[in-house]
């Protein structure tokens, strides 16, 4: 039995040169060539360098000026560029194999669970399938796009265990989701007009306002993402902009409880409403301006205050005044509960019947 073995070169020469060895053998210089082809020397003169590929035509004349078959300089020209190729993809592979350090700090996992990469469980893989959902040619570049800054400045907060790499890879899903919707462009006034809409969905089960959540957003020019939350970005919800005409609202049922999503939500709207086309902006309980802001605006829409300052002078917090409260201002019970609890107004073990709970159901 006999094997037959093939050696590649790994040294790229291109058929410039070999043309070069050529033209000295005849005596011809490359501006007599030019003339001869009838071919500006510019153009010839990127063949030589190898910036050029000598294609059928060019290799057709070739023949007939320097008597060099053309299968011949096809045939050089074809394996100098197989040879750059490969090159290039041994060179490609040690960059993947650099990255794959990297690979650790991405919730990798969590991302196949929800169908955003592939199971892939070799770290090259890995590495190739987190640059195509990120869309970068490198995952260092991930730090240089301004969209997900913000999360490798949350993560040098004193907040306790964040991961910046996990809220990246959390806005990006919500950023590839909102690009797949269909959604008008952004209306204030309509947003505005719909608050009330939006609102009454909190009596309702997800599974009959969801759909008309999405819908209703959608005509305001909001795109929203309802979407799990990763380990370790301890985020509720995001809000950034898709160009200058639509606008992504991303949240999620961290927390579980119903009251803690529709403030959540509203809080996001209130980003939206308020705070125009900023930057991507997380909602995360750090204080500032803009989030005290966008609770207020959230505390005021489901529970207006006048009806709330009398309610609280009232001072009677038993079950039975917050679920005759909530239906007089139709409102889920729960969300009166949350605003009692987090006034510290009702200690947090008691009214927690009133609360409805969510949950994250993952599609077979």
């Amino acid at each position: 039995m006999t094997t037959n073995e093939v050696l590649h070169s790994n040294l790229a020469i291109p058929p410039g040169e070999y043309l070069e060895e050529v033209l000295e053998e005849l005596g011809m210089s490359k501006d007599e060539l030019s003339r001869r082809m009838g071919r500006p020397s510019t153009k010839l003169s990127q063949i030589f360098k190898g910036e050029k590929a000598i294609t059928s035509d060019t290799a057709l004349q070739l023949e007939k000026v320097v008597g060099v078959p053309a299968h011949i300089w096809t045939g050089l020209e074809a394996e100098y560029r197989l040879t750059l190729a490969r090159l290039e993809d041994a060179q490609e592979v040690e960059r993947l194999k650099d990255e794959t350090q990297l690979i650790s700090t991405y919730p990798y996992n969590e991302l196949v669970k929800v169908g955003e990469v592939p199971k892939h469980t070799t770290p090259i893989d890995r590495v190739r399938a987190l640059q195509e959902f990120f869309g970068v040619v490198s995952l260092n570049r991930i730090y240089e796009i301004k969209r997900y800054q913000v999360a490798f400045r949350c993560g040098r907060s004193k907040r306790g265990e964040q991961s910046p790499q996990a809220i990246a890879a959390w806005l990006r899903m919500g950023e590839r989701t909102a690009q797949r919707r269909q959604f008008a462009p952004f209306n204030e006034d309509k947003l505005r007009a719909s608050l009330k809409t939006l609102r009454s969905f909190t009596l309702q089960a997800p599974e009959v306002f969801l759909e008309k959540l999405y819908a209703t957003l959608a005509s305001c020019g909001v795109a929203l993402v309802v979407c799990p939350h990763f380990a370790k970005t301890k985020v509720h919800g995001a809000t950034f902009w898709l160009g200058r005409d639509k606008a992504v609202l991303m949240i999620t049922i961290r927390g579980k409880y119903a009251d803690i999503f529709w403030f959540s939500l509203f809080h996001e709207i209130g980003h939206i409403l308020l705070h125009g086309r900023q930057a991507v902006i997380l909602e995360n309980n750090d204080g500032n301006s803009l989030e005290t802001e966008a609770d207020e605006f959230a505390s005021d829409v489901l529970i207006p205050p006048d009806d709330y300052r009398t309610f609280i002078e009232q001072a009677s917090f038993y079950p039975n005044d917050i679920e005759s409260f909530a239906k007089r201002i139709k409102i889920d019970p729960g969300i009166v509960v949350g605003r009692l609890h987090y006034e510290k107004r009702l200690p947090q073990a008691w009214g927690n019947k009133l609360r409805t709970l969510y949950d994250w159901v993952r599609p077979e």
